[in-house]
């Protein structure tokens, strides 16, 4: 990537977030396979039967911005799930969701997380994981080694630096470590682990 657009990205991902869904992407998704359940003041999915009906059909679930402080079991049975919207709850841990193969994105921003959920290793699909503003503080080495990453943001964590070898994340193209307190030396060792990669400080 040439200097001029490197800085370009980086600008445009500053401002608009990479976890920020464009239009056309959820707009693609056909609407019956689509499930909003945002803004709903939910701890629980006991009530919800109607609208997760489609079953292994649906693809995208959006539950920002509720009072979940479990990960509600009916969502583990959703085969189909590409796109997973937790953000703002109150969620700590995640279940094993070894059976979601074909989950691809999941935002789980503003929650209580103080590890990286290691259930996230067994996500065959998995490209996008949004674990900015949660109380985690290592990034394990686990997650560095897993393949096929393209947007991660750990902003405004308590993570000082990431794990030393970020050969596996050559993929990535968007890399949020905003608010964090990293040192310019490893910044310096990001930045030449991943030069292609948009990074924002």
């Amino acid at each position: 990537m040439r200097k001029g657009a490197a800085i370009l990205a980086v600008a445009l991902l500053a401002a608009a977030g990479c976890f920020n869904e464009p239009e056309p992407a959820y707009k693609s998704v056909p609407a019956e396979n689509r499930v909003y359940l945002s803004d709903k003041g939910l701890v629980d999915l006991a009530g919800e039967a109607e609208a997760l009906k489609a079953g292994a059909a649906i693809d995208y679930v959006n539950l920002d911005r509720n009072r979940l402080e479990t990960f509600p079991a009916e969502l583990a049975a959703l085969t189909g799930l590409k796109w997973l919207r937790l953000n703002d709850n109150r969620l700590s841990e995640l279940p094993d969701l070894g059976a979601l193969v074909n989950l691809r994105r999941i935002y789980l921003r503003g929650n209580r997380f103080a590890a990286v959920p290691e259930t996230l290793k067994d996500l065959p699909s998995l490209t996008d994981v949004d674990l900015s503003d949660n109380p985690l503080a290592e990034i394990p080495d686990w997650l560095a080694a897993k393949k096929g990453l393209q947007a991660l943001s750990f902003t405004r964590t308590q993570v000082t630096q990431l794990p030393a070898d970020l050969t596996a994340w050559r993929s990535l193209k968007q890399l949020q470590l905003g608010d964090l307190k990293l040192s310019a030396d490893e910044r310096a060792r990001i930045r030449a682990a991943l030069p292609g990669t948009a990074i924002v400080f």
